[in-house]
């Protein structure tokens, strides 16, 4: 999946420093295989996040972690959308 969310005109750095922390935490979940941030080079407010689970158990386990709470509730305030706009992957085979 990947998630998308633009920061607000004065909030980039913050959220980038958001995710940065994020990012460490995300890739110690036992069930997490990829947690890749990027933003757009053309326009750096826009960040994107393609993120690889196990599982659906292991997808379940991260919402549930402590640090995905902390900053989804920081991230609210800094963000143009109410929260992360997620979009569901399917690979091609």
């Amino acid at each position: 999946m990947y998630a998308r969310f633009t920061a607000r005109p004065g909030c980039e750095q913050r959220v980038a420093e958001l995710v940065r922390k994020l990012t460490a935490s995300v890739r110690a979940e036992p069930g997490n295989l990829r947690f890749d941030p990027y933003t757009q080079a053309a326009r750096p407010a826009e960040f994107f996040v393609f993120e690889v689970y196990r599982d659906e158990a292991a997808f379940q386990a991260h919402l549930g972690a402590d640090h995905g709470a902390r900053f989804n509730a920081e991230l609210a305030g800094l963000i143009v959308e109410d929260a992360s706009v997620l979009s569901w992957l399917t690979p091609l085979r």
